[in-house]
């Protein structure tokens, strides 16, 4: 069973993405009305990981290393 690792982006970053925040940002995640998917990279693109936050109409798409670091936007 693969192990599913934690982690973290700054929420500073994911905030002004969605044009929001981050005090606005942190209590909408809280109340679960920002989605997130989460998907691991594989072959050329282990290591990184994609997480796509959703909010209304708004979509934020970031590519991370496992630190968190932002290594793109799509």
């Amino acid at each position: 069973m693969a192990v599913n690792p934690e982690v973290e982006i700054d929420a500073a970053l994911v905030a002004d993405g969605l044009g929001l925040a981050v005090d606005e940002f942190r209590r909408l995640m809280e109340q679960r009305r920002i989605s997130v998917l989460c998907e691991r990279g594989t072959g050329e693109d282990a290591g990184l990981y994609r997480a796509t936050f959703y909010h209304g109409q708004r979509r934020l798409r970031m590519v991370v290393d496992a630190s968190g670091t932002p290594v793109g936007h799509l």
